[in-house]
């Protein structure tokens, strides 16, 4: 893609953000900054972290001598992502809300409202690359694999892809902060946000009883002893250690204890003892609802490809890349085999393709086998 001169900056308040709009300065762009505000449902003194992000964003903006615009996409954000977040976890899965946010909001709803604001493109701060060949664009890995974004990127498109920068994928995050220190830029040494996308940090239970009320029931071994009593099964995930109210166990070794299943009919959480216990690994899972990155990689239409073994995978940001296989079963239901264990899959969770630095595309988590 030319430089045609003007580009909009998503500008969090973040740190990573606030370097990816210095960079793209310094190469000539006429950027300008948008600060979205995605989440109002409550906005109280502890939870309204939008009015400190958007004062660093604006300090960011006037060290740089750039303009900053703001955006409401909370109707958005309610009614695309959100109530998907809802009705995922009414159904006893874990999705990720990080990744339909990407696809909808960052690079749907402030790519379009960029365009028609006069940008040619759009830029963030996230940890990944892109190239064009023979009118492809292609989502590839960044260079510090530890900070590597692709995985919540995976579903754009290639309009999407065609009309975004990542000025950060060939930079470590250490150096992002060196040139934020060069920079003096406010928020060099800012921490950085953890929590829902848009919605920050919160206690995740308290916060999630407020759109699905508890419904208690038994939490039970995998051979059917009774342990305790669980408050939600939308409040646990697959492989959760922290709060499940029960310790030691008469009867079993000294051992912390696992979410290993849900059982939505019977309303039960199983548990097992010891992060190594069999019933959290697994080789073979069922993914549905694919979406792939270029023409070239769908499977569904070039089931040639099935046949290669040497594509990868993760299950988790930051997981290091599992080689595995992949089987078609039906329509966009597909079957991979990795090619070790991995710990704890979580149906409702994303699992990502890849294949020499490129990322191909991914599925949601169905089942494991």
């Amino acid at each position: 893609m030319d430089k045609p001169g003007k580009i909009t900056v998503g500008l969090s308040g973040g740190v990573d953000s606030a370097v990816a709009a210095l960079l793209l300065q310094q190469q000539g762009w006429q950027v300008q900054g948008l600060f979205m505000k995605n989440w109002e449902e409550d906005d109280t003194a502890n939870h309204c972290g939008a009015s400190a992000d958007l004062a660093v964003a604006q300090a960011v903006a006037k060290h740089l001598n750039i303009e900053l615009r703001t955006a409401n996409f909370a109707t958005e954000y309610w009614d695309q992502v959100f109530t998907y977040f809802l009705a995922e976890y009414k159904r006893g899965r874990t999705p990720n809300p990080d990744i339909m946010c990407n696809s909808v909001i960052k690079f749907r709803a402030f790519l379009d409202h960029a365009l028609v604001q006069g940008a040619a493109a759009i830029a963030t701060g996230h940890y990944a690359n892109s190239a064009t060949k023979d009118d492809q664009i292609y989502l590839l890995t960044a260079k510090d694999p530890n900070k590597d974004q692709t995985y919540f990127l995976h579903r754009l498109t290639q309009q999407q892809l065609a009309l975004s920068y990542f000025p950060l994928g060939n930079f470590t995050k250490t150096k992002v902060r060196e040139i934020a220190h060069q920079a003096s830029l406010p928020n060099a040494t800012r921490k950085d946000s953890t929590g829902i996308c848009f919605i920050g940090e919160r206690r995740f239970r308290d916060f999630l009883a407020k759109y699905l009320p508890p419904n208690p029931g038994p939490i039970k071994t995998p051979e059917g002893q009774l342990l305790g009593e669980h408050q939600g099964l939308m409040y646990y995930t697959m492989g959760q250690r922290q709060g499940l109210g029960i310790g030691g166990i008469s009867g079993h070794k000294e051992a912390p204890w696992f979410v290993c299943a849900k059982d939505l009919p019977s309303n039960t959480l199983f548990v097992v003892p010891g992060r190594e216990h069999h019933k959290l690994w697994s080789k073979i899972l069922e993914a549905d609802n694919w979406h792939w990155i270029n023409t070239e990689h769908n499977l569904l239409t070039n089931a040639h490809l099935l046949a290669k073994t040497d594509y990868q995978a993760r299950i988790r940001h930051r997981q290091p890349l599992q080689q595995c296989q992949i089987h078609h079963i039906t329509s966009d239901h597909y079957q991979i085999t990795f090619a070790k264990p991995q710990w704890s899959p979580a149906p409702g969770q994303a699992i990502v393709l890849y294949k020499d630095g490129i990322c191909l595309g991914g599925g949601i988590i169905l089942r494991t086998l």
